[in-house]
């Protein structure tokens, strides 16, 4: 017989209110154990015991600890998204993807056990959902990079390409990871994370100098129409059309978009006759 709500007995984990639902609290005492685990396995006894309930009220609300894990992620995925969608946008889409980076390593490093459970658990033909729900993230801020003529290939590969190496470093840095409390200002100055984060951007942008001076590809107001116009026939192609192009015929249409969008003056005045 399961417990109702009224019925559980104990407070909620570190001294949270009373009234926390029996889910909620199952969540919050997981995720607590997880993050003093060092890698070692949480039971279900330890578990029930820190969120004040039976097994049997467990069961009901997640059908296993499979099924709570699997909410757990959920929630660490949540925090995951929150703490990128604060970051402030610049004008630099470059810049921001460089930010991003810094901001996945450091929720990784500070959220070792977690972090294992969302990214680490994969396997032949097992590609977790936060895996692509983090790439589809990273490819909208790289749209606005596609979208300026900055990238040198379509921006679902460059997001992908981007997550296979964020992932990478933040897990081999995890093996490395001394107890002492990182910021977001030491992510950056990690010459692994930083090398990296970098070679690979280098290897999707039109234009690699961009990558040592970001704020140099801030995006401007004002761009002709004709570069509007490209924009748009690009992202019809790619969405639409994404066989239509080679990969060499692609990226020689995205360097010409570069090469409009970054001389607006001479372009504009040789599309209105001036001169």
């Amino acid at each position: 017989m399961r417990e109702t709500e009224t019925g559980v007995a104990g407070d909620a984990p570190n001294g949270g209110s009373a009234q926390a639902s029996p889910r909620e609290r199952l969540i919050t005492a997981a995720m607590e154990l997880l993050a003093v685990s060092n890698g070692k396995p949480v039971s279900t006894r330890q578990i029930t015991e820190l969120a004040g309930v039976t097994a049997p009220t467990l069961y009901h609300h997640f059908g296993d600890k499979d099924g709570l894990m699997e909410a757990v992620v959920a929630r660490g995925f949540e925090e995951f998204v929150q703490r990128e969608g604060t970051v402030e946008r610049s004008a630099s889409p470059l810049l921001d993807v460089q930010r991003l980076w810094d901001i996945h390593v450091l929720f990784g490093l500070s959220h070792a056990q977690l972090y294992m459970l969302m990214f680490g658990n994969t396997g032949p033909g097992r590609r977790p959902v936060l895996v692509e729900e983090a790439e589809h993230l990273l490819e909208r801020e790289l749209g606005r990079a596609a979208a300026a003529g900055q990238l040198a290939a379509p921006p679902a590969q460059a997001a992908r390409a981007i997550l296979a190496a964020n992932i990478g470093v933040t897990l081999m840095l995890l093996a490395d990871q001394s107890d002492q409390p990182l910021t977001s200002d030491d992510i950056a100055a990690l010459p692994l994370s930083a090398q990296t984060r970098d070679a690979v951007l280098r290897s999707v942008v039109s234009d690699q100098s961009l990558v040592d001076d970001p704020e140099r590809g801030a995006i401007t107001t004002g761009q002709p129409s004709y570069v509007a116009a490209a924009i748009a026939l690009n992202a019809t192609l790619e969405s639409s059309y994404p066989e239509q192009l080679s990969g060499t015929e692609m990226r020689l249409f995205l360097e010409w978009l570069h090469r409009l969008s970054t001389a607006p003056e001479a372009g504009t005045n040789g599309a209105n006759g001036e001169g």
